[in-house]
């Protein structure tokens, strides 16, 4: 199965994996290996994970504090947010409600 990402968490994520890069050398690709895990784990299970709301399911980063937001559209996932799980809780529900 494929996956895509909506801009907005593309762009989250790539800002995320800046600000590990201004933190320490390398802990940004450390940070992308984890978020790249979730990816893989999301796609060889879609179901396997826990809702969060409605259809959009979520899986966590193991070390960072983040989850891979998603929903299981019929011949892809939809990445809706890379989010960290101690801010903004909700602030990625506009990016599910416009792509519906």
């Amino acid at each position: 199965m494929r996956y895509e990402f909506h801009p907005d968490a593309l762009a989250e994520y790539r800002d995320a994996a800046l600000f590990y890069a201004g933190r320490r050398i390398g802990l940004e690709l450390r940070f992308i290996e984890c978020v790249e895990s979730a990816i893989k784990r999301i796609l060889k299970s879609p179901s396997a994970w826990k809702i969060l709301e409605e259809d959009v399911r979520h899986c966590s980063t193991p070390v960072f504090p983040y989850s891979v937001l998603y929903t299981i559209e019929s011949d892809y996932i939809l990445i809706i947010a890379v989010a960290h799980r101690r801010r903004k809780p909700g602030y990625w529900k506009y990016r599910y409600i416009n792509h519906n």
